[in-house]
């Protein structure tokens, strides 16, 4: 089954900046692995180490649904489907005071 993976702008440097991937898979899992093979510089962002896992950082939806809140990599997809890859951000700058200055 043919299906498209949205690429996130900061893995795109691993997929000859494409925005969009499409492999044939019928899950979650497969379609993951098969652009992991398609594109092997993009594995250390995606896996752990043991490239069975995916990085806990990287959410990857179905749809609107995170598959996490499904079977995960088992997942299965539909044809046509959309996969998106979704890195967590963390970061941003501390709450700023506001300070209040007295009109004389």
């Amino acid at each position: 089954m043919a299906i498209t993976i949205q690429i996130p702008t900061a893995l795109r440097p691993f997929t000859d900046r494409q925005g969009e991937v499409t492999v044939a898979a019928g899950t979650v899992g497969e379609a993951i692995a098969a652009l992991a093979q398609s594109y092997p510089d993009i594995t250390g962002h995606l896996y752990q180490e043991g490239g069975k896992e995916l990085r806990s950082f990287i959410n990857v939806f179905v749809g609107d649904t995170n598959i996490k809140k499904l079977t995960g990599l088992d997942t299965p997809l539909p044809e046509g489907g959309t996969i998106m890859l979704v890195p967590a951000i963390a970061g941003g700058s501390p709450a700023r005071t506001a300070i209040r200055i007295k009109a004389p």
